[in-house]
């Protein structure tokens, strides 16, 4: 059975609430796709209004981030449960700019990605190499351990319902693009890893994005690769151009 498609906007620090209710009137037209899982995922002061914007669409709506505890004393963190609340359907885990600019670790996602589960929101793991990593001939050993590390005690039952998204760092607002060899070969190289961990049918089942500069100029080479299942989209997914993504 083929792997659905998943196109999801990661928006990042842009728009305030009302751009973000504009932005999904405008496109809720291009992205009407019923062959593919359309998600938007806003900053957190934006999800309220824009899950009652896309109601009566095909689309959900993603966090960027949350927090792995349930409530307390943490001041400025989100919990799963709030987001479950929101009628949040997926959260993003481990971006390159989490990972870089908030020190977050392997530990710290593990505990994370146990939590959205726990939850019930579906987790879009990121994992990606820096250009030192790659031109030092070591992507697939760091991916690997990424991975490995993430999903220390996630079962694969769990990881048949997971995203992983490959972004290498590199080609991240660059504008820099991994040939769609070079994204088909590390997304391959994921499902390898992943049918190590557990077997071929949680390899066959997890469904793998390309995130890093897709747009429509290029998304549909990458997406006829047999290992890339879907995008994670940045710059493009705050326009109109996002409706040509979702459908490549």
């Amino acid at each position: 059975m083929a792997r659905r498609r998943i196109i999801a906007g990661n928006w990042k620090m842009n728009k305030t609430p009302s751009e973000a209710v504009a932005l999904v009137n405008e496109l809720k037209d291009l992205v009407k796709n019923d062959e593919v899982d359309v998600v938007y995922c806003v900053p957190a002061i934006d999800i309220v209004p824009v899950v009652e914007a896309v109601k009566g669409t095909n689309v959900q709506v993603g966090a960027e981030n949350m927090y792995f505890q349930e409530s307390g004393a943490y001041t400025g963190e989100i919990s799963a449960a709030m987001l479950k609340d929101a009628g949040v359907k997926y959260v993003i885990l481990g971006h390159s700019e989490r990972r870089d600019y908030f020190k977050e670790d392997d530990v710290l996602l593990n505990k994370k990605v146990k939590k959205a589960f726990e939850a019930g929101i579906t987790p879009i793991l990121c994992c990606g190499e820096s250009l030192e990593q790659r031109e030092l001939g070591v992507t697939m050993d760091w991916i690997r351990l990424q991975i490995k590390s993430d999903l220390d005690g996630i079962t694969a039952e769990q990881v048949k319902e997971l995203v992983i998204a490959y972004e290498p760092i590199w080609a991240i607002g660059t504008g820099k693009t991994a040939t769609a060899e070079q994204a088909q070969e590390v997304c391959k190289g994921i499902r390898d890893c992943i049918a190590e961990m557990y077997d071929e049918a949680t390899a066959e089942a997890v469904r793998i994005q390309y995130g890093g500069s897709m747009n429509a100029g290029n998304a549909k080479e990458l997406l006829a690769k047999p290992d890339i299942d879907g995008g994670l989209i940045g710059g493009a997914s705050l326009k109109a151009e996002f409706g040509d993504v979702v459908n490549a």
